[in-house]
């Protein structure tokens, strides 16, 4: 499959545009290991080291559309690896957005940082992400890029009233995406898909 495929093959699961062009305008070959560059296109996950993967492209923009993104947000995203989904929440919440990614895999962390070096309205840190980022929060939107049994407290509690949380919650083989927005101090399931499989997130 080449990139005119997959975004076809995107718009026909009923995507936004939005998140089309995002998708069209990030070069998933650059983030991904060479041996695995000729298949940066096909509808899968793929290794990026240290028993890492880059998401299979339909996962994230299910992902990406559960966050009901605009323009101008602050985002935050818990397990960036190799900072590919970082830069599809830089093309969608414009210039004026801000997008942080943790992660916890020290090289990791600075592949993706090479990554995205041309990115102005994006930083990386190198850090555990079960505490969020308390420095910069709130967020309007918070993604979990790993297999979680729970959704931590530490890391709900840092959205913005109103804001939305996506993460995949369940066993270590099996995940149901979640989206959950926080309403005052209670955080109200908004949306379940089950049938995912990440990496277990790392602490």
């Amino acid at each position: 499959m080449n990139k005119p495929q997959l975004l076809q093959n995107l718009r026909e699961k009923g995507f936004s545009e939005k998140i089309l062009s995002a998708f069209s305008k990030v070069k998933r070959e650059n983030f991904v290991p060479e041996k695995f560059k000729k298949h940066s296109y096909e509808d899968t996950a793929l290794p990026i080291g240290y028993e890492q993967t880059i998401s299979q492209p339909y996962t994230i923009a299910t992902m990406l559309s559960l966050l009901q993104l605009e323009k101008n947000q602050k985002i935050l995203e818990i397990g960036s690896g190799c900072g590919y989904v970082l830069a599809l929440l830089s093309e969608i919440t414009g210039e004026k957005g801000k997008v942080f990614g943790i992660e916890i895999i020290d090289e990791l962390a600075e592949t993706s940082k090479k990554n995205l070096k041309n990115y102005k309205n994006i930083e990386v840190h190198n850090r555990n992400g079960a505490f969020g980022l308390s420095k910069q929060a709130p967020f309007d939107r918070i993604l979990i890029s790993a297999g979680c049994r729970e959704i931590s407290r530490n890391i709900s509690v840092q959205l913005k009233e109103n804001g939305i949380l996506v993460a995949p919650v369940g066993s270590r083989h099996l995940q149901s995406l979640i989206a959950i927005q926080r309403i005052q101090d209670d955080f109200i399931i908004k949306e379940k898909l089950p049938g995912f499989i990440f990496v277990p997130f790392v602490e």
